[in-house]
């Protein structure tokens, strides 16, 4: 029986196996210096959100709802404006209605609006409602003549109800303190958004009264009765000024 030849052993040099075991150990250490510097990086990225940051002003809106108030004149909080509440206008209200406040002025509230605060514009240039020269300049020629006419118009909406709404200019008024209950809810949930109705006139009158204190500032409401709207945040009131809400 022929003797059998011993096969060789495979062999790989020291040199290489420390070289192999190397590359692993790095290997590891890489991957895990890599994912405590991600980790790292998640925590430094972490901040803590001021109350603040979570209140919507008007530069966060929806540009469709900016342009709906923008269409009604609101620009501004705590401004007010005479509207005519058709179907059309009352949608509008609808989609704004986080952001304003509105209801129906009786005749003593739209009186007191546009003998105190009224104001209308004439070539670009707001002018103080402080004659009836002023009222027949602009609105002579569809028989307006004088602030009664005005009124008139505004509280009956009249025939030339948009020529005269038109003409007066938003009214600014001061932040009725005691009438917000500080809520971004809708007025009938205990809230400050919403229709109002007939007790928009308290809050008026309160906004008014807050303007005499202060050398005042104006609020704005709308009127088919006309509606009287009032923008009280920079999301949904007829009032042009966002109150500062978490």
């Amino acid at each position: 029986m022929a003797e059998e030849v011993p096969q060789a052993l495979n062999y790989i040099p020291e040199v290489i196996l420390k070289k192999r075991k190397n590359n692993e150990e790095w290997a590891i250490r890489r991957k895990l210096q890599l994912e405590q510097k991600v980790k790292k990086h998640k925590s430094d990225n972490f901040a803590i959100k001021k109350p603040e940051q979570f209140i919507r002003e008007k530069s966060d809106m929806h540009p469709r709802t900016r342009k709906l108030l923008y269409s009604l004149r609101l620009r501004k909080i705590f401004n007010g404006v005479f509207v005519k509440a058709d179907a059309r206008i009352l949608e509008i209200l609808q989609k704004v209605e986080p952001y304003v406040t509105y209801g129906y002025p009786n005749l003593k509230s739209i009186k007191d609006l546009l003998y105190k605060k009224g104001a209308g514009k004439i070539d670009n240039q707001r002018v103080p409602l402080t004659s009836n020269e002023v009222v027949e300049q602009a609105l002579g020629q569809h028989g307006v003549l004088c602030l009664e006419d005005v009124v008139n118009e505004i509280a009956n909406v009249g025939p030339h109800f948009k020529d005269v709404t038109s003409f007066l200019c938003p009214f600014a008024l001061t932040k009725p303190e005691k009438a917000l209950q500080g809520k971004k809810k809708r007025f009938v949930d205990g809230g400050d958004s919403g229709n109002r109705e007939g007790q928009i006139n308290e809050l008026e009158h309160l906004s008014l009264a807050a303007g005499a204190a202060k050398d005042a500032v104006a609020d704005v409401f709308g009127t088919l009765i006309a509606a009287f709207a009032f923008y009280l945040y920079k999301s949904y009131f007829l009032q042009a000024k966002a109150l500062q809400m978490v």
